[in-house]
């Protein structure tokens, strides 16, 4: 396939913009350069409810965002991950796609605004993360959600936080989870892929930006064997929820993403894995603008109602 024409058009239009690669910036100022971005691409979908809190975690105060669908409820529920490195990112660059999956599958969503590296190294956004999935699911009946009904999700580092939890509650036997969203997820950072070799300039993320993104994170190379960095390296797969994985075409994680979902397949964990030709990563982020973003955006959606409805 070629490169999407949509996509080569928003990439001339951030080429156009002559913005710095997010590499040579310090981390505060590519997190101010990556809200810009996202602030930019489309109006706020309106969706019944939103509202901003903290919850107690490992090192001070969480903040989340809590979005409600129509309806009384007990609503099923998604806990989301931002994308971003592990290094940016935040509520308000991921808002649209949060209230955009509220609407599309009729679930709550509550967004986690984890710790940020270089400030927080591994593995704080991971225990941020879970300690947040613990919360919602110990405080199911406050939030007016189903704890027999909840989900984890998320994009890139936010995919790579959603897999690794979904472990940690299955080790932990709880709380028990009916689906994983891996949107283009980082799953391996000792992986030399053909698709990081192929795609390593040119198509928004690079492999420059991911060595920035993991220099940041990781505190030493022992670090990328641990599987709450890279959870395809984990021996153990079984018992795992059903995992709905996207990756794009000319993305660099898009091998890594692929070889989870085999080694899922293998553990006799149910997987669909869809591969959106001519994309890039980060293409869900942009649905105002690329409309293969929309459809899998849909399709999320839909696997998470199939997946909530099959707990009835």
């Amino acid at each position: 396939m070629v490169l999407d024409p949509q996509v080569k058009a928003l990439l001339d239009q951030l080429k156009a913009i002559g913005a710095p690669p997010l590499e040579q910036l310090p981390p505060e100022q590519a997190r101010q350069l990556f809200r810009m971005l996202a602030g930019s691409r489309e109006e706020k979908e309106a969706v019944h409810q939103v509202t901003n809190q903290t919850i107690p975690g490992p090192d001070g105060e969480i903040p989340i965002r809590v979005y409600k669908p129509e309806g009384a409820g007990p609503h099923p529920a998604l806990v989301f991950f931002h994308g971003g490195g592990w290094v940016i990112g935040d509520l308000d660059t991921h808002d649209n796609v949060c209230r955009v999956l509220t609407n599309l599958a009729g679930c709550a969503v509550i967004s986690v605004d984890y710790r940020l590296a270089p400030e927080h190294k591994f593995p704080a956004a991971v225990e941020d993360s879970f300690t947040a999935l613990e919360w919602a699911a110990e405080h199911a009946e406050d939030l007016n959600i189903e704890r027999k009904k909840i989900a984890v999700g998320g994009d890139s580092a936010g995919g790579n936080l959603s897999a690794v939890v979904a472990m940690m509650a299955r080790e932990k036997g709880m709380p028990s989870l009916v689906c994983q969203l891996l949107f283009y997820p980082a799953t391996d950072f000792t992986a030399d892929t053909e698709s990081m070799r192929e795609n390593a300039e040119g198509y928004f993320l690079t492999r420059e930006s991911m060595n920035f993104f993991r220099n940041h994170y990781l505190n030493n190379e022992e670090d990328a064997n641990n599987w709450y960095a890279s959870p395809s390296l984990a021996e153990n797969l079984s018992g795992l929820p059903e995992a709905f994985i996207i990756t794009a075409e000319y993305d660099p994680l898009r091998d890594e993403g692929e070889a989870y979902a085999h080694r899922l397949k293998e553990a006799n964990v149910p997987v669909t894995l869809k591969r959106y030709d001519g994309m890039i990563h980060g293409f869900l982020s942009m649905a105002g603008q690329i409309d293969q973003g929309k459809t899998a955006l849909q399709e999320a959606a839909h696997k998470l109602r199939s997946s909530f409805n099959k707990q009835e």
